[in-house]
């Protein structure tokens, strides 16, 4: 269908987006066991699932891209997270990437059919991996969701437990406060505990068994939560999922690296590659090394 000019009532015009292009081709190389594993999120939070890269894939590189200029990208359309996606996406592949992780919910809601279609590199989103856990995980049948407005709102958890199991009954729980109060360092703080009694009084009330900890913030606060839900309701760290996920696809490829020799990871930012450097700390438990703004 033609898209047209659309008019205002102040008398300007704006012309329709141009639609949306992917390169057909990527170098025309295969991926192989020996290249890095490549990471984009909009900003910080992705760095919760490079931390259990680390941790479960300790012979793998890491390349990743924090799209700190652009953060967040919540608030922005379908068609534009599907082209910062795409040019993310693009600029992994660059640097040689064997495979590609989208640790952003927004992105993976609205952007991993998309790119699975047109890239030939395996690619691996936040969703899923959290879903086939909790599912498998729950006794009643009753699983909770926490995440941003922008992941709840978009409904892409409820969508993906359905499609596994119909029965099963979702319950879900915007927290947009835990962000910041992530990012200003303030995990064990009485504010988080009062936002954390606040958020989840409706998904205790609702008697969940299964907690999916939907934003990759979230994982700093899995003992505030925990402490709040009670022993009995089990946490599902996507990020941890994730970084399982992604073993388990580099196994049934051949693609896990075998070597230790030559390790070294490389971090990328579009916007405050200092600032970026500081808060790393809280995230990956140490602080990156060098931080290139691009």
């Amino acid at each position: 269908m033609e898209r047209r000019a659309e008019a205002r009532s102040d008398g300007f015009y704006f012309p329709p987006p141009p639609p949306l292009r992917v390169p057909s081709l990527e170098n025309g190389s295969h991926p192989d066991k020996t290249q890095a594993i490549g990471v984009f999120d909009s900003g910080l939070g992705g760095l919760t699932v490079v931390r259990e890269l680390f941790k479960t894939l300790p012979r793998e590189r890491i390349v990743y891209l924090g799209d700190t200029a652009r953060v967040p990208y919540g608030n922005k359309s379908k068609e534009t997270v599907l082209r910062f996606s795409t040019e993310n996406v693009l600029f992994l592949l660059h640097h040689r990437v064997k495979m590609v992780i989208v640790a952003c919910h927004t992105a993976s809601s609205f952007g991993l059919p998309f790119l699975s279609r047109h890239f030939k590199h395996p690619v691996l989103g936040v969703v899923e991996p959290g879903v086939e856990t909790a599912v498998k995980a729950t006794r009643s049948g009753r699983i909770g969701v926490i995440g941003t407005n922008s992941t709840i709102g978009s409904g892409a958890y409820l969508h993906a437990i359905r499609r596994l199991q119909p029965s099963i009954k979702v319950f879900q729980a915007a927290c947009p406060l835990f962000v910041p109060l992530v990012e200003e360092g303030l995990v064990d703080d009485p504010l988080t505990r009062q936002a954390a009694v606040r958020y989840l009084k409706p998904l205790k009330e609702a008697r969940v068994d299964t907690l999916i900890l939907g934003c990759t913030h979230y994982p700093l606060l899995k003992k505030v939560i925990g402490q709040v839900m009670g022993p009995r309701v089990r946490l599902v760290d996507s990020a941890h999922q994730v970084a399982l996920k992604a073993r388990q696809i580099l196994l049934q490829l051949g693609l896990e690296n075998g070597k230790t020799a030559g390790r070294s990871h490389r971090f990328y930012v579009t916007d405050e590659p200092a600032l970026f450097g500081r808060l790393s700390r809280r995230f990956l438990g140490s602080r990156v090394g060098h931080v290139e703004k691009v």
